[in-house]
């Protein structure tokens, strides 16, 4: 169990939550996730609610291997009118903002999201942790090896498992010593890192639990499963079942998805299994 204060309301996690994944980019590496319109947003936001999403996760960047990057003037342009709509519609709803650009994070939490996620882990904004910090609301910190338009290119690692967990000693402190009060951890599955790399960091996922953090996993749908499977993002629904299943088993806090009512019911179903006697 762990809570998250997010800019004064506190949700409490007594069993793995769900972050549902809105993309307002037409470049997204699923394409059925690529919302263009306010009203797709909302149609797509009151479903994922509707299933039981804890959390939504709004983003104008796309982060696929070997995309280009967009603005933080033009993330800004994308992302604020979708989240005064978002909390217009859902008042009660938790708004995370998927974000690298530390001048993105101000504008989406002055628009209502209470919590940061950076996937770069303050990397590519040095200005990042400083800032979340005093906005005063969690912070979702992830793994990248290098950056998104070239980090598919360099995966070498000595010791992937090794190198992850140093990385994070190094950023929770940093985040503790900034003033951030919530950090969650989130290891970064296909940012850097190729398929056995992913693989082996979730077998071995409960090693983060060390650092007593809430872990999240975002492997929905990702290459992991699909070139494994020999299918695509559009057939890779199953798969992202079966990983989230050994995500939450192995310690999980946050399953990042695209699917919600499926994150929901592996939850559920996991529960049910865990209180049986």
């Amino acid at each position: 169990m762990f809570s998250l204060n997010c800019n004064g309301k506190f949700l409490l996690a007594e069993k793995p939550l769900v972050m549902g994944i809105l993309n307002i980019t037409d470049d997204s590496f699923f394409k059925d996730s690529r919302l263009n319109s306010p009203d797709e947003v909302l149609k797509k936001a009151s479903q994922m609610i509707e299933e039981g999403a804890d959390i939504l996760d709004v983003g104008g960047q796309t982060t696929r291997p070997g995309s280009q990057r967009v603005s933080a003037k033009d993330e800004i342009r994308k992302v604020v009118p979708i989240i005064h709509l978002l909390k217009e519609h859902f008042s009660e709803t938790i708004i995370s903002i998927d974000t690298y650009h530390s001048e993105v994070a101000v504008a989406s939490v002055a628009a209502g999201a209470s919590i940061v996620n950076d996937i770069s882990g303050g990397e590519m904004d040095k200005n990042m942790i400083k800032v979340v910090a005093g906005l005063k609301v969690p912070y979702v910190c992830m793994h990248m090896k290098g950056v998104p338009e070239t980090m598919h290119l360099d995966t070498n690692y000595k010791n992937v498992l090794q190198e992850v967990l140093d990385y994070f000693i190094q950023k929770v402190d940093e985040c503790k010593q900034a003033g951030i009060k919530d950090v969650v951890i989130d290891p970064g599955f296909g940012f850097g890192k190729d398929i056995q790399q992913n693989l082996f960091l979730l077998k071995n996922l409960k090693v983060f639990k060390m650092l007593e953090k809430p872990i999240l996993c975002g492997l929905s749908r990702k290459s992991t499963i699909y070139k494994t499977l020999k299918v695509t993002a559009q057939d890779a629904l199953n798969g992202t079942t079966v990983l989230n299943t050994l995500a939450i088993q192995n310690g999980a806090g946050i399953l990042r998805v695209h699917d919600v009512k499926e994150a929901v019911e592996v939850i559920k179903l996991m529960k049910v299994v865990e209180e049986s006697e």
